[in-house]
């Protein structure tokens, strides 16, 4: 039987460029006149992120070729790391954007080290999963493993104020923890419990009328956004507008007239919005295929994984890219409050598209330790032994 061990997911890069080129058309297509108007330079956007885009793209093919056992020993460097450097924008360090104080600046260089955690997650929670064995049946290392992703969640939402980016870590750890262990019943349990507690809270808002914390009045105008204009709701409503008049074939790309005063910060977190409203709800099915497939070729990855550790990091990318691309599109249609979260590889933002890179780069090195087993055949074709024992034509 010969083994083949020269497999790269070249499919993985193929819809990840793909992803990343349609959005930087969509990006210049957002920007352009904004950036004229403010900077007199239309491509200013465009030429920043198409510079790390392509940088992060070559980066993830040259790192690929590290063996992936690397972040087995990397990964507690990379958890104390991901903590220190949150601590660090409480810091003259740390830098308030747009009334957040979530970023830390070195130099002319800045970044979210929340993001940071993502990753610390991805390859640590694995790590101590595999280190417990059998041992991780039992509740109380259950709960250790979940603590660590906990930990990173509670300093990304303490020390960055950085609410949507703690419930990713959240929801990436669960997700972790969940697909490593054998039971299910706990995990759904858990879940629906999680639910009717987020459930009460909205109602104890919405029949208190509680308004004095922001949170709450995200919640009360994602319920109500034409009453909260001024507090977010008049974006919400601009997007529905965006995704209602672009029908099923769009505007045509370049001519949607929300993006230029109507929508706010349009090519970040509303991206998706400007999307449908230029290419219709054709262009947004595209979109969403291009990321199903982009999620396929993780599970396939994270399936023919040679070792445990390896698929739960795949699985952790798995997760975190699916997660917030639901939670993005969920918030443009308003299906939940506001959050914040951007929609990957599409959304403006350098750091973003680097440490998503990054991810994609784990996901690489391991597709390129699978092996698959293919039969051998005689000179006339025919198969002289296969896996299943069975000799079938060819």
């Amino acid at each position: 039987m010969r083994t083949k061990t020269d497999y790269y997911d070249y499919n993985l890069i193929a819809v990840i460029i793909l992803l990343i080129g349609f959005g930087l058309v969509m990006l210049y297509s957002t920007t352009s006149y904004t950036a004229a108007m403010k900077f007199g330079d239309d491509m200013m956007f465009l030429k920043k992120q198409a510079v790390f885009s392509a940088g992060a793209i070559a980066a993830a093919v040259l790192f690929s070729y590290i063996p992936y056992r690397i972040y087995w020993y990397l990964s507690g460097f990379l958890y104390i790391l991901s903590l220190l450097l949150m601590a660090l924008v409480r810091t003259p360090l740390g830098r308030t954007v747009n009334g957040a104080r979530r970023w830390l600046g070195i130099g002319g260089f800045s970044f979210q080290p929340a993001e940071v955690a993502k990753i610390a997650v991805i390859t640590f929670v694995p790590m101590l999963i595999v280190r417990m064995g059998k041992k991780y049946r039992k509740p109380a290392n259950t709960l250790l493993a979940a603590g660590a992703g906990v930990l990173q969640a509670a300093a990304a939402y303490i020390l960055t104020d950085n609410l949507s980016t703690a419930i990713i870590i959240m929801m990436i750890t669960a997700f972790i923890v969940f697909v490593a262990h054998p039971k299910t019943k706990p995990f759904l349990a858990l879940g629906f419990g999680m639910l009717a507690a987020a459930a009460g809270g909205v109602y104890f808002i919405i029949s208190n009328e509680v308004s004095s914390s922001f949170r709450a009045r995200r919640i009360l105008t994602w319920l109500h956004p034409e009453q909260y204009a001024s507090e977010g709701g008049y974006q919400v409503m601009q997007a529905l507008y965006a995704l209602g008049s672009g029908g099923l074939f769009g505007k045509g790309l370049g001519n949607g007239t929300q993006k230029l005063w109507a929508v706010p910060e349009a090519e970040n977190d509303m991206i998706f919005a400007i999307i449908c409203e230029e290419l219709g709800i054709f262009g947004g099915v595209i979109v969403i295929l291009l990321f199903l497939y982009l999620l396929y070729r993780l599970f396939f990855i994270a399936q023919n994984a040679p070792d445990l550790y390896s698929a739960l990091m795949v699985t952790g990318i798995f997760g975190h890219i699916s997660m917030q691309v639901i939670l993005n599109i969920c918030v443009v249609v308003n299906l939940i409050p506001t959050t914040g979260v951007t929609l990957p590889f599409l959304s403006y933002g350098g750091t973003s598209v680097v440490l998503l890179m990054a991810e994609i780069t784990i996901a690489l090195s391991v597709s390129r330790a699978i092996k698959f087993r293919r039969p051998e055949q005689d000179l006339w074709g025919e198969v002289v032994r296969s896996s299943s024992g069975n000799g079938t034509k060819v």
